[in-house]
């Protein structure tokens, strides 16, 4: 029988650890600055009303920009204009973010609340060569705190000899070729796939 009440789960756990409830702060200290500062990926999890959507977001370190203790800014790069995350914003800004450092187990999240801005001189602070994103994403803390590494420890995440072969796994083209059920060109789309990816990183 599934769990139908906190009663219930609260029944299954112990108590949180008192480090755990003192950790969550609602702005950000400089020790938080420093993982944001060093942290090239993030997720970001958003809300609306067709559902949820859990996004990865990166760019050379730092991936986020730290305006002050209560802002951040995430810079919307190209993608494939789906905008879930962004009409997710625009309808509920509530957001999640995780934040990853390549070798490093302690994470860092933060929750808040978000909106979208193309102001065009806060667009070119963004510029990487002559690319510049169509929006900004800004964030507004209201908690922040550090995940302890036991999931990325039980992983193995960055574990060079548990690094998988992407041969090993099905390619994109197939995938499309097969909800396509054949119309779509699996083998041509992923032998230019590495080309489309360098023409439109950002």
């Amino acid at each position: 029988m599934p769990i139908r009440s906190l009663e219930e789960l609260h029944a299954l756990y112990p108590e949180a650890m008192e480090t755990a409830v003192k950790k969550e702060c609602q702005h950000l200290l400089p020790q938080h600055c420093a993982y944001i500062e060093a942290s090239p990926f993030v997720l970001i999890a958003t809300a609306g009303p067709e559902g949820l959507d859990c996004s990865p977001r990166g760019d050379a370190a730092p991936a986020v920009r730290i305006v002050d203790s209560t802002t951040l800014e995430l810079p919307d790069r190209r993608g494939n204009n789906r905008l879930d995350t962004l009409r997710n914003i625009v309808r509920d800004g509530r957001v999640g973010l995780l934040f990853l450092i390549p070798g490093v187990g302690v994470t860092l999240r933060v929750n808040g609340t978000a909106e979208l801005h193309a102001e065009r001189e806060l667009l070119a602070s963004y510029a990487v060569g002559d690319k510049v994103p169509a929006t900004v994403i800004r964030i507004t803390v209201s908690s922040v705190y550090t995940q302890c590494p036991k999931a990325l420890i039980r992983s193995e995440l960055w574990n060079p000899e548990r690094f998988r072969d992407s041969a090993d796994l099905p390619t994109v083209g197939q995938i499309m070729q097969t909800i396509t059920n054949g119309e779509f060109d699996g083998a041509a789309w992923d032998a230019g796939y590495p080309k489309l990816i360098q023409e439109t990183i950002y």
